[in-house]
């Protein structure tokens, strides 16, 4: 048979309200019952039932995740990280993509929220903007975090990381380099980092005197196929780009396919460089140099800020670090 929280407080010697407290990680436990409440329910195989939980009070013990983002393994980290804050306090994530180009967009948001009862939403880019979006929650009262918006939410807390200082140390490391004629793809437009990242690439062009070719800046969808057709464009035109930077990983993983196609060599004839730091960047070859974006952090503390949404002592920012990841993409040019 199953077994029930009475078995364990009964194993453990325990009441079943402590054993309650302990299987939703409360801290106003002493360590030394909460380890014995622990090894009662593995003795027992012992997991707690999600929806008896949440027919017992006011919580479904459930956070979504909202996103429509081009990029797989840039949502797929986000989710890791939105999981790992919810596994330590006994939360299950729900991950709902939605098309916000769809006709239906609004009526999916209105219906997803009203059938599927959720304590807090981490909404990532670019729904983290979408005004629709932000008037539902706020109609339902659902707290939500966004990651990475464009501006403040009055007093909703955001997570976020620094893009146009990101994007300014990636085009410094090519200026570095001895690049002058440097190619940018930027992002889907209806994406705040986008117009971000490409304020840092212009800033330290500027910073070094380099002028800025109109014909080497190409419109990017943060999409592989989006980076074949934008470098298409760029290494086809009169104004030869020695480097090109890529708004993300995925766009500039479809540069170095396209220079591939054109008998150049990366980075001999073509430095690339990418953004974000996804799993594509260290499985093509070369491998990309870019910019690490802390995704999974940042999934992990919007979770766990919504979670810990009671602690008013915590940073309405959550401001998370990146690093300049150097790999065999970017050379010096000849």
């Amino acid at each position: 048979m199953t077994a029930t929280i009475t078995d364990v407080a009964r194993r453990a010697g325990v009441s079943m309200k402590t054993v309650s407290r302990v299987m939703n990680n409360e801290a106003s436990v002493a360590e030394a019952t909460r380890k014995k409440v622990k090894s009662a329910a593995r003795e027992l195989n012992y997991t707690p039932n999600l929806a008896a939980r949440g027919l017992a009070g006011s919580k479904s013990y459930l956070i979504a995740m909202l996103y429509d983002i081009p990029s797989p393994g840039y949502a797929i980290n986000i989710q890791k990280g939105a999981t790992d804050a919810c596994r330590e306090h006994s939360y299950h994530l729900v991950v709902e993509p939605l098309e916000t180009a769809d006709d239906n967009f609004v009526d999916d948001v209105e219906s997803l929220l009203g059938h599927l009862r959720v304590d807090g939403v981490v909404l990532a880019p670019p729904l983290c903007d979408n005004g629709e979006v932000i008037r539902i929650l706020a109609k339902r009262n659902i707290p939500y975090i966004p990651i990475a918006p464009s501006a403040m939410h009055g007093e909703t807390p955001i997570v976020k990381m620094d893009d146009v200082r990101a994007a300014k140390e990636m085009t410094q490391h090519l200026i570095e380099l001895g690049h002058k004629n440097i190619g940018f793809i930027k992002g889907h437009p209806r994406h705040s980092a986008s117009a971000l990242r490409f304020e840092g690439f212009r800033d330290a062009m500027r910073r070094a005197d380099l002028r800025i070719d109109p014909e080497l800046i190409a419109q990017g969808q943060f999409t592989y196929k989006s980076g074949v057709e934008a470098a298409e464009a760029l290494l086809s035109g009169k104004s030869t780009p020695t480097a090109i930077f890529a708004a993300n990983d995925d766009m500039a993983a479809g540069v170095i396919a396209c220079a591939g196609r054109k008998g150049l060599t990366v980075p001999d004839d073509l430095s690339v460089a990418g953004f974000d730091d996804t799993p594509i960047a260290d499985n093509v070859w070369p491998r990309l140099t870019t910019i690490r974006q802390p995704v999974r952090e940042m999934g992990y503390n919007a979770a766990k800020r919504l979670l810990n949404n009671s602690d008013s002592d915590e940073p309405r920012i959550i401001l998370l670090d990146h690093e300049l990841i150097v790999r065999e993409s970017t050379a010096a040019p000849k």
